[in-house]
Parts: C-alpha cells; structure tokens; sequence
C-alpha cells in the first residue's frame, strides 16, 4: 500500500461498528480503508452476549468472522495501526497515522469508541468487564441469583439497584462513602432487602480478573460473584473534535438520525455516539451509517452537472 492512497470513504476503527458501516459500504460498492489499532474497548471480556446467532462468542470470534466476510467484497482494504490525525483538505479530508502514512477520502466514519476511565480502586481495572460489568442485558444471565454489588451512589445507585434487582435479589449496593440516597430512597430500598453499605473500598481481590472478595478500608471483607458499576470515559479520539465535531453534554460524539455528525462529510457510529454500549448497538449504528453514507453519496452525484 502506497504512503497516500484515494478513497471514497475512511471509517477510522474496526470493531463493530467499522466493520459493520464497511460490509454496507462493500455491499453498496464504495471504495473503503478501514483503519484500525486492533484494542477494542472490550478486548477483556470473555464472552459476548445479547447479540442474536453469536450469543456466548467471544468479542474475538465475533470480529474474525466479520473480517473474513468483509474480505469478499474487494473494494474495501484494511490497515492495521492508530489514527493520530486528520486535516480537511479541498475535496475531503486527509487521514494520518503513528506510521506517518497519509490517506485520503472524500468522507470520514469514526467508529473510535470511548476510553473507560477507571477508579483508583486496586485490582477494578483487571477486573473491568469480567466480573466488574456495566450492562445486564450483555452479562446479566450469566450471574443471575448470583450474590452481587453495585458501586454507585444516590440517584444512580437507586435506579440501578432497581433494574438489577431483577436478576438477583441478592443484592447490596456500595455507595463508598456516605450515602447521598434520599430517606425515600433509602426506605425503597431495604423494603426489598437491598443492603446499603457505606464504607469505603480499598481493593478488588481477585482471581485472572474474576472476583473474589471486596475489600474495604475498615477491614471488612465481602465475596461476590460480580459487582456493577458505572465508569466516566472520554471519547478514544481526539481528532473528530479537532475537525470540528461537536459533543453532546454527557461528551458523546453528536449525530443526527442519520449517523452525521456537526461536520458536513464526518459521520459516527458506536460507543462513542450513544449511551446503549452492546456489540447489537455497535453492530446496527455501523449498518445505519454506512448506508446514510451512501445515499448521501449517490444523491450528490445524482445532482452533479
């Protein structure tokens, strides 16, 4: 592959969201560069669930597959490595990477993502999607009636105990600190007999990522199966805001209905656009994106002198 290469579209990163907007893109015709670092956000997780015929695949299998698919349709190319950044130029826009090649396209896709930040809580981060989880319908089943945690405090932490009282009733959630729950709250909650315990976590011990006691600052010590949490994240790269892309409030890339971002050629997909993090989500964002694309793309030509 040559340092500048021509392209009809760049989706820049390759998990599922890419390499769904690239198999509607193949499909469609369009000349595609799919560029990606190969760290998907969820490279430790086991096991992929809620995705309809690749339920208990590993996120690995599930991109391999897609990969290989994608490998059929001849006008789409791969190159493996990060995209560090991208300039318009006076017919699209100018793609760079850490190798300091230079691609060019007409239209960009960011599949990026998001990057997690974690607490500086010994051992969350190993434990990060594993048996520390965020989502009940990806990894719910699988620790149903399950003893379990949720690390979260006041209204969220009230919210989710609800919705993860539905798997488990035994159930205890960590505020790790003073509780912020209103007295209502608080009633609700051990109505149900949700434990509320305040004490402050110091480490997650465990075994190859899998819990196996939580312990706290005043010594205490709990075993669970899995503990739920909610961590903040930044979006996993900066060069669509450096192009102009605005960001909601909660600092998700912001679309329109038809996957396009604030500037006029830039569309996005995944993660990084929405709050519903699911390999499905991903998966039907990157479908929408890619063939939003090429209307777009057959209607400006449709209209060319």
């Amino acid at each position: 592959m040559k340092d500048t290469n021509q392209f009809e579209i760049i989706i820049i990163g390759g998990s599922y969201a890419g390499l769904s907007a690239a198999l509607a893109l193949g499909r469609s015709l369009r000349k595609v560069l799919v560029i990606d670092s190969g760290k998907p956000c969820n490279r430790q997780t086991p096991h992929s669930h809620n995705f309809l015929t690749q339920d208990g695949k590993t996120p690995k299998e599930i991109a391999t597959v897609a990969r290989e698919q994608i490998a059929n349709y001849k006008t789409v190319e791969f190159y493996q490595g990060l995209a560090v950044e991208g300039v318009k130029t006076a017919h699209g826009f100018a793609i760079t990477t850490h190798e300091n090649k230079t691609f060019v396209a007409k239209k960009l896709i960011f599949a990026t993502g998001v990057r997690d930040i974690m607490p500086d809580i010994d051992g969350f981060a190993e434990c990060w999607g594993i048996s520390v989880i965020h989502c009940p319908y990806c990894h719910g089943y699988e620790v149903r009636n399950e003893k379990t945690a949720i690390l979260g405090n006041g209204d969220y932490g009230f919210e989710f105990s609800q919705l993860i009282h539905n798997w488990t009733k035994s159930l205890t959630l960590f505020t790790n600190g003073k509780s912020t729950l209103t007295n209502e709250q608080t009633s609700l909650l051990q109505k149900k007999d949700i434990e509320i315990y305040e004490g402050e976590i110091d480490r997650f011990e465990h075994l190859n990522g899998k819990l196996e006691h939580i312990v706290f600052k005043d010594g205490c010590e709990m075993s669970l199966k899995a503990i739920y949490a909610r961590v903040p994240f930044v979006q996993n790269s900066d060069i669509p805001t450096k192009l102009g892309c605005e960001l909601t409030d909660d600092g998700l890339l912001q679309i329109d209905s038809f996957q396009r971002t604030s500037v006029d050629g830039i569309y996005a997909c995944g993660d990084s656009t929405i709050w519903m993090r699911s390999v499905a989500n991903a998966v039907a964002t990157g479908a929408n994106a890619g063939a939003f694309l090429n209307k777009d793309l057959i209607k400006e030509a449709f209209y060319q002198n």
